[in-house]
């Protein structure tokens, strides 16, 4: 149980230390090519009530600070993350999330 508290946490269980994303809004290049490549502000206002709940869980369950600005791994993660849930959910129940995705 604790490896996938730590997949999902980010923790690395060997060394003890997290993926922590810290980003700041400052402008310039790497604020456009994180928003280019799906990161950002910008792309967290179009993901769905699943990848929000993830970010709540991460965020409040996990203690990894704001999910508000993250960048374009974090949302891949994310999204490989609640693809996972969906495909669980659709094989225990034969029907899909009522959670439409993004």
């Amino acid at each position: 149980m604790e490896s996938i508290t730590n997949a999902f946490s980010g923790n690395n269980a060997q060394s003890g230390n997290t993926d922590q994303t810290t980003s700041s809004s400052g402008g310039g290049i790497g604020d456009s090519i994180n928003s280019a490549l799906g990161g950002g502000q910008s792309s967290e206002k179009n993901e769905d009530y699943l990848d929000k709940g993830i970010d709540a869980v991460q965020q409040y369950g996990f203690g990894q600070g704001a999910q508000n600005n993250e960048n374009a791994a974090e949302q891949f993660k994310d999204e490989q993350i609640s693809d996972a849930i969906r495909g669980q959910y659709k094989n225990f129940t034969g029907s899909d999330v009522p959670i439409a995705d993004k």
